[in-house]
């Protein structure tokens, strides 16, 4: 495998980093070119793997609304509607199409390609299933070729959710309905949760919903993929008998921070006792989600475990590892705070991505742009993970912080590569990576451990009309 190969190319490097004569340096530069190219080669085939589904009749035979649709020849084939979905839609349909086509065909000034009318049928032709299929599958051969960082063999998911507002239009509004908020008329709003690896930065599994539908719910879905080697992290709004039980049901393991509220965990507080093995019994709330899910209705032994972080209130987790000696009290803590790059790649995804900047006015314009921009999220954290590994790898001990490639760069010179990397050759999407690897080295930000932000609570009025574009 190729990665095998950067493996044992990373530690031919560290075992000569400590070397300073002048073909020693000559020899680790040759290795780390090495390297990179290896990396480039394997980010190439996952591009190339994605473009042969996309342009493959089966795929477009599953994903379109009707027989008869993506049949003729057309100036916007559905792989080329993908591509442009991909590409982070924000501004007007006709600037970005314009851009788009001036991409591809190289030219100076943007040209006419296709209207927004065309767009805008084109759109309705294609199911958004076509990018949660694309994510599933990219997920599947991202975990088959890279090397994946785990915890105990574990792949650490965490379950999250947040909502977003949506356009105010009368079939947005019809479907997922309308929520007062704080500020402003009623408003569309959406629900949106995530299964999402936290230690390689990757979406598992997306949706986005009405909001009257739960976050346990949703997270009920994700859980339908779960496997053996997988240990899932939730926050104390999660909680719940059936949702343990749905979890362990698939094999996987699960970490939670629990409330108060629960009498067993008053008991356990009580008792001053660092932690406890428990039988959870099912309580009668859940009974009847128990059985509809075909549950065993059996009690459930957990653990339960305290941590004082310092604070008045200690936190105390529930978790299905009840092996004392292989999982450490000590271990938990960090174990728990692991989760917390969920919460960050919910701001990549509002605030960098603009997820509610939504570029139609339909409830499956919705979903498309939902689903695309996590799929495109997920092909650029792909890319920037092998250049965040060599950037670890090139540290030396005078350097204070460790550093990591500005994700939000990295998205935004994407925007406008994705169109060229499923439209390029083999040879041509190889050398368009190799570029893009050696900007992301240089485009980097420091990790600054331990640094504390208050929360703003303040609610900001709506930022994006669908009749005011940005032009950018």
């Amino acid at each position: 495998m190729v990665f095998d190969m950067v493996h044992s190319l990373s530690i031919i490097k560290t075992n000569y980093h400590y070397e300073r004569s002048i073909p020693c340096r000559n020899f680790v530069k040759n290795v780390c070119q090495l390297a990179q190219n290896l990396l480039s080669k394997i980010c190439a085939k996952t591009i190339e793997f994605i473009k042969e589904i996309v342009k493959s009749q089966d795929f477009i035979g599953r994903h379109r609304q009707n027989p008869t649709d993506f049949t003729r020849e057309r100036k916007l084939p559905a792989h080329s509607l993908i591509a442009l979905l991909l590409s982070l839609i924000r501004g007007s349909y006709q600037k970005e199409l314009d851009r788009f086509f001036q991409i591809l065909g190289t030219s100076e000034v943007p040209k006419r390609v296709v209207t927004k009318a065309a767009l805008a049928k084109a759109r309705m032709k294609l199911k958004y299933q076509a990018f949660v299929e694309l994510n599933r599958r990219l997920v599947a051969f991202f975990e088959n070729h890279f090397i994946l960082k785990t915890w105990h063999g574990f792949r650490l998911l965490a379950t999250d959710g947040s909502t977003v507002r949506l356009p105010h239009t009368e079939d947005i509004q019809k479907h997922f309905g309308s929520w007062n908020v704080r500020r402003g008329k009623p408003s569309p709003m959406a629900r949106i949760s995530q299964l999402f690896d936290t230690l390689n930065k990757i979406t598992v599994d997306a949706i986005i919903s009405p909001k009257h539908i739960g976050e346990r719910e949703l997270a009920a879905s994700h859980f339908l993929s779960l496997k053996t080697t997988d240990l899932v992290l939730m926050d104390r709004g999660y909680p719940a008998w059936w949702l343990f039980a749905l979890a362990m049901s698939t094999g996987a393991q699960f970490c939670a921070r629990i409330s108060k509220r629960w009498k067993i965990v008053q008991a356990f507080l009580a008792s001053g006792e660092k932690e406890r093995l428990i039988l959870l019994p099912v309580p009668t709330t859940s009974v009847k989600t128990a059985r509809q899910l075909g549950l065993d209705i059996k009690p459930l032994n957990l653990r339960l475990i305290r941590i004082d972080n310092g604070e008045d209130k200690p936190v105390v987790l529930i978790t299905s590892l009840k092996d004392t000696g292989k999982y450490q009290h000590e271990a938990f803590s960090d174990l728990y705070h692991s989760r917390w790059p969920v919460e960050e790649d919910y701001k990549v995804i509002k605030s960098r991505i603009e997820l509610e900047n939504f570029s139609g006015k339909s409830a499956l314009s919705v979903y498309q742009d939902f689903h695309a921009k996590v799929l495109m999220k997920n092909i650029v954290s792909i890319f920037t993970l092998p250049v965040n590994d060599m950037l670890a790898e090139d540290k030396v001990d005078s350097q204070k912080y460790d550093y990591q490639v500005n994700l939000t760069h990295a998205l935004a010179i994407s925007k406008d590569l994705i169109p060229l990397l499923f439209q390029r050759s083999t040879k041509k999407i190889k050398f368009i990576i190799e570029a893009l690897f050696d900007l992301l080295r240089r485009t980097v930000e420091p990790i600054r451990p331990g640094r504390q932000y208050p929360r703003n609570h303040r609610v900001s009025v709506r930022k994006y009309f669908v009749c005011y574009k940005p032009i950018s």
